[in-house]
């Protein structure tokens, strides 16, 4: 079973749900954040080349 855990995302309007979102101002931060959250989640971050990464955890 695979779930998004969390969304990183530097256009708001453009998420929702139920996972957590992190809103950043730049493509640096968008990375950065991303980044800490998988090995903090011990998730694996996937980049949708929009200026939105999300954050899935597979069990």
């Amino acid at each position: 079973m695979t779930q998004i855990v969390a969304v990183v995302t530097m256009t708001k309007e453009r998420v929702g749900g139920g996972a957590p979102i992190f809103v950043v101002d730049q493509e640096e931060d968008l990375q950065k954040v991303s980044f800490s959250l998988e090995k903090i989640l011990d998730a694996n971050a996937h980049d949708l080349k929009n200026g939105t990464m999300i954050l899935v955890k597979h069990t």
